[in-house]
Parts: C-alpha cells; sequence; structure tokens
C-alpha cells in the first residue's frame, strides 16, 4: 500500500540550523558567529546555540583561535555521499540529452566549486567533435557560460571574495575578464538577459550559451549549456537554442525542488 502523501511540517530548529549550515557552504572561507547572525537575521543568542548544535554533532567546527566557524568533518561526508549518489547527474541526463536531440548540438551540466566548473554531465551530439569539456574537467569560471551564469546568481559579495585579486582571474587564450570590474560588467549583463555567452575564450571556434538552474532558495546548484561552432564574431545565439537551454534548466530546477 502506497504511503499518504502529507504536507511537510516545517520546524523551526531544523529550519535554522539547515539555513546555518547552507550558509556556511557558500562562504568563502571560516566566518565569525556575528556575521552568520547578520547575513541570516538571527538572534546572536540563538546563533551561538545553532552553532555550538552543530559543532556538537560534527556538521561545523569552531576555530577557537580565529574567533571564526567553518564546516565540519560530518558536512564534507553529507557531501560525498550526495557525490556518490549523484542525484543531480541522475535527475539531469534525460532533459540534457533531450536538449541535444533538439538542437543538434552537444551540452552539458556543471557544479560551480570555488573559482572553478566542474563538469558532471556531457552530451555529445552525433557527428559533432569532441571538446575540452569532458565529465570531471574543470575550467575557471568565469571564463565559461556556465561558469558565468551560476556567479551572475551569487551576491556580489560572495563574487568577490572568490575573486579577491587578478591572481584569481585566470585565463586560457588571452581572452576573458580579468579584473573584478570587468567580470561585474560581465555578470550584470547576464543578470540583465537571463543568461550568459563565451565566445571563444574557452575553445576557439566555439561559443556556447549557458542558464543556470537553481534551487529552491534561488541559490545556483548548476548550470545548462550548449557549445556550438561560430562562424561569426561575435557569436550570435539562435533564439531557438536559447529557448531550448532555458527550457532545460528550468526543468532540471523543478525536478530539484526549485
Amino acid at each position: 500500500m502506497a504511503e499518504p502523501i502529507t504536507r511537510p511540517v516545517k520546524v523551526p530548529a531544523a529550519h535554522q540550523a539547515l539555513t546555518v549550515l547552507a550558509h556556511l557552504g557558500r562562504q568563502a572561507g571560516p566566518v565569525p558567529a556575528a556575521a552568520v547572525a547578520r547575513d541570516l537575521a538571527l538572534p546572536r543568542s540563538t546563533t551561538y546555540q545553532l552553532l555550538a548544535t552543530l559543532a556538537a554533532t560534527g556538521f561545523v567546527v569552531h576555530l577557537v583561535d580565529e574567533r571564526r566557524w567553518s564546516l565540519g568533518l560530518a558536512a564534507y561526508e553529507l557531501g560525498t555521499g550526495y557525490v556518490r549518489q549523484a542525484p543531480l547527474a541522475r535527475v539531469a541526463r534525460v532533459p540534457l540529452a533531450r536538449l541535444v536531440d533538439r538542437v543538434g548540438h552537444s551540452a552539458h551540466l556543471v557544479v560551480l566549486h570555488g573559482r572553478e566548473v566542474v563538469y558532471v554531465i556531457e552530451e555529445r551530439a552525433p557527428g559533432r567533435p569532441s571538446l575540452v569539456t569532458d565529465v570531471g574537467v574543470r575550467l575557471p569560471a568565469q571564463l565559461t557560460a556556465s561558469g558565468r551564469a551560476m556567479l551572475a546568481a551569487l551576491p556580489a559579495a560572495q563574487v568577490r571574495a572568490l575573486f579577491p585579486d587578478s591572481e584569481a582571474f585566470v585565463t586560457r587564450h588571452e581572452a576573458g575578464p580579468r579584473t573584478i570590474s570587468a567580470l561585474r560588467r560581465l555578470l550584470a549583463d547576464v543578470r540583465r538577459t537571463g543568461h550568459a555567452v563565451e565566445d571563444g575564450e574557452v575553445t576557439p571556434g566555439f561559443a556556447s550559451v549557458a542558464v543556470a538552474v537553481l534551487d529552491h532558495a534561488r541559490h545556483p546548484v548548476a548550470g545548462v549549456a550548449v557549445t556550438f561552432p561560430c562562424t561569426s564574431s561575435p557569436a550570435l545565439v539562435a533564439p531557438s537554442m536559447l529557448a531550448e537551454v532555458a527550457r532545460t534548466a528550468r526543468a532540471i530546477t523543478a525536478r530539484i525542488g526549485g
């Protein structure tokens, strides 16, 4: 007999603890408890109680000498369990394959890891050449369309923390943003249009268009992109292709409860 479907019951303490964990996971490094309380609009006493409880279970660590808090080993084990089960790849594979069928070009799904993107799925279109975007490959996020789509969905302070100085900007073919101001302008365009494009910055002669996949808190969990040969400069993205990429990103967003 199937279990009855019930409405989720919101438990305030559990919700607050998970919010704190998610917030710590989005930071570039350990943060003070006062910053957590401020960013999440929580009372300081509540914040310290939550952090102490999470520390007791190993999900966070109190760096006493630095007076800061960071994710703990239990959070890492939770993350590696997610990787082992690969739910994101499972829910995204069919929509991505359908995207390739509709546009006739190779598509991929990536996740953001610090200043890099990691390719989780590559669906190659029949007859299309192989690209550098194979599964497991890492590339600078600010150079890829999918990375730009995700960076544009992050708070400005988090982007600044990821790219604190000029040394953080890595290029492949002497192209792409090299300063935080140039990156901000690029990401502003992405937010305005709802999609990101890169033109020959990853592989000369090829361009990509991407849209971010967002979770329930509108945090970017992945990027969907299509890569195609570019015969003009700058590359022109067909409206039909853009619509299909956006459609696929929305489908994956819906599948993960975003």
